[in-house]
């Protein structure tokens, strides 16, 4: 289930390391949306 859901994370929302992101200036949904693919894809990956 989680591969899947990695997979259309990727395709569908946006790369925050793309656009050069820096984490001290980001938006609490910025930040969120990194927290959420770090938690997908980890637990893709395990």
């Amino acid at each position: 289930m989680y591969r899947t859901l990695a997979k259309l994370n990727k395709i569908v929302l946006p790369s925050m390391t793309k656009r050069r992101l820096d984490l001290a200036k980001a938006k609490k949904w910025q930040l969120a949306l990194i927290g959420y693919r770090a938690f997908v894809t980890k637990k893709a990956l395990g």
